[in-house]
C-alpha cells in the first residue's frame, strides 16, 4: 500500500505512466493536469502518528483541510441558532424535527415526492431539501424551522458547492447509462441559481462526491459502475475516471488532503484512491453494506455505516485501519456528527427510525421513529466556515 509520508514526487512519476485523460469504460486511469498536483500540494501530508481521543482539539497538522470544523466554534452567521435534526423521509414525502437535547419530535412539514438529503447552505443561512420525486428544492429558514419557498430543479438526489462558494452542483442520479441526459451533474450560480451546464456522466448511478483541497476538482462516486469520475470545477467537464469496483457510494477526502476515501457498499468497505495517480492504492474491510462517511469531530477518525450488517466502523486515518466496530442495529444509512463530537446521529433507511450512538463507547443512546424511508438527515447547526453541501460536508 502506498504510504501518505511518501514524497509527491515518487506519486507523480507514478501518474507519468498513466494514459492520456478520458472518460471511458475501456481506459480508466488518466494522467492528472499539473493544477491537481499543485491543488493536492497545498494541504501538507499527513504523518502517521497516535490517535487522540475523541473531543480533543487538534492544531492544523492533524485536521488539515478540517480544521475550521475540529474546534466546536460556530460561525456568527449560526449564533444563538436553536440546534436541530431535520431528517427527510423518502417514503413520507416529509420533514421531522427532532430536538437533540431531548431527543423528542418537535415538529413536522410536508415537501414534496422522495426528498433524499437535507443539504446546508454554502453561507450557512439555509437548508435545503432535495425533493427528487418532486423536481424541487424545498427550501428551509433554520431559524422558524419551517419551508419557505420552492426551487425547480430536474430530479435533485444530492447537492453540493464548490469550496469557493460560486457554483451550486445538483446531482442527477440514474440507475441506467441511456445516452447520459439522465445521469450526471447540473452547475448552476449559486447566487441567481442560473444554470450553467450539465456534465453527462456516462457511468450510471451519479451518487456522491467531494472536493479537492482547492476546489479545483471534484471526484464523483457512480454507484451501479463501480467507478469514480473526476470533473473539472471551472470548465465544468468530466477529466478523468477511476474503477473502483463494487457499488461506490460516499466519498470524502483524507484531512491531509492528498487521498480520497469511498464507502464501497458492494464490496463491503471503503476504497482508498490516488487523485495523483488515479488509482486505488488501498482497502480497509468494514462491513456489508458501506455506505456513509462523516469524520469525527477531531478529524482523526472516519465512520462508516454498514447498512446491511447493523454496524458502524470506526477507521484512524493515521493507521488506515479499523480501531473499532460497533454493534447498532437497524439500517445505518447516512449520518451527522454533533458539533461537541459526543454523538453520531445516522438514519436507518429500512427501519424507519433514526439512531443516536455516544461515540466514546459506541453504546446505542435513543432510538427514534420518524417515518418511512428516513435518509441523509442533518444535525444543524454545524461548526466550519462554509458547507460543500451534502448533508452538512463542513470545511
Amino acid at each position: 500500500m502506498l504510504r501518505r509520508g511518501r514524497a509527491l514526487n515518487i506519486v507523480a512519476a507514478m501518474s507519468a505512466l498513466t494514459l492520456a485523460a478520458c472518460s471511458s469504460p475501456s481506459d480508466r486511469a488518466a494522467t492528472p493536469p499539473a493544477s491537481v498536483t499543485r491543488s493536492l500540494k497545498s494541504v501538507a501530508p499527513h504523518t502517521a502518528s497516535a490517535a487522540p481521543i475523541e473531543g480533543t482539539v487538534l492544531g492544523s497538522s492533524a485536521a488539515g483541510v478540517y480544521e475550521n470544523t475540529t474546534r466546536g466554534r460556530l460561525s456568527p452567521f449560526l449564533a444563538g441558532l436553536v440546534p436541530r435534526v431535520y431528517v427527510p423521509n423518502e417514503g413520507s414525502g416529509d420533514v421531522v424535527v427532532i430536538d437533540p437535547g431531548t431527543f423528542k419530535i418537535v415538529g413536522r412539514f410536508g415537501v414534496g415526492s422522495s426528498p433524499e438529503h437535507v443539504t446546508p447552505e454554502w453561507d450557512l443561512r439555509l437548508l435545503y431539501v432535495n425533493d427528487m420525486g418532486s423536481n424541487a428544492l424545498t427550501v428551509i429558514d433554520p431559524q422558524t424551522r419551517r419551508p419557505v419557498r420552492s426551487i425547480r430543479i430536474p430530479t435533485p438526489y444530492n447537492l453540493y458547492f464548490t469550496p469557493d462558494g460560486s457554483k451550486a452542483i445538483v446531482v442527477e442520479d440514474s440507475s441506467t447509462s441511456g445516452d447520459g441526459s439522465k445521469n450526471g451533474l447540473r452547475f448552476y450560480d449559486r447566487a441567481t441559481w442560473k444554470f450553467l451546464r450539465f456534465v453527462s456522466v456516462p457511468f450510471p448511478g451519479a451518487d456522491h462526491l467531494d472536493f479537492t483541497a482547492d476546489g479545483r476538482y471534484l471526484f464523483l462516486s457512480c454507484e451501479y459502475s463501480g467507478e469514480v469520475e473526476r470533473v473539472d470545477t471551472r470548465t465544468m467537464k468530466v477529466s478523468g475516471a477511476i474503477h473502483v469496483g463494487g457499488l461506490p457510494i460516499d466519498v470524502r477526502l483524507a484531512p491531509s488532503g492528498d487521498l480520497f476515501y469511498v464507502a464501497n457498499q458492494g464490496s463491503g468497505g471503503v476504497s482508498i484512491i490516488d487523485p495523483l495517480a488515479m488509482k486505488v492504492i488501498g482497502f480497509i474491510r468494514t462491513g456489508r453494506g458501506a455506505h456513509g462517511l462523516p469524520l469525527s469531530r477531531d478529524a482523526t477518525r472516519l465512520y462508516v455505516s454498514n447498512r446491511l450488517a447493523g454496524t458502524v466502523s470506526v477507521i484512524s486515518f493515521a493507521a488506515r485501519q479499523v480501531v473499532a466496530t460497533w454493534k447498532v442495529g437497524g439500517t445505518p444509512d447516512m449520518m451527522a456528527v454533533s458539533p461537541d463530537g459526543r454523538q453520531l446521529w445516522f438514519s436507518n433507511r429500512y427501519s424507519g427510525t433514526v439512531s443516536v450512538v455516544d461515540t466514546r463507547s459506541g453504546r446505542v443512546l435513543h432510538v427514534i421513529r420518524t417515518g418511512e424511508g428516513p435518509h441523509g438527515l442533518s444535525f444543524w447547526p454545524q461548526p466550519g466556515e462554509f458547507s460543500l453541501g451534502h448533508n452538512g460536508n463542513m470545511r
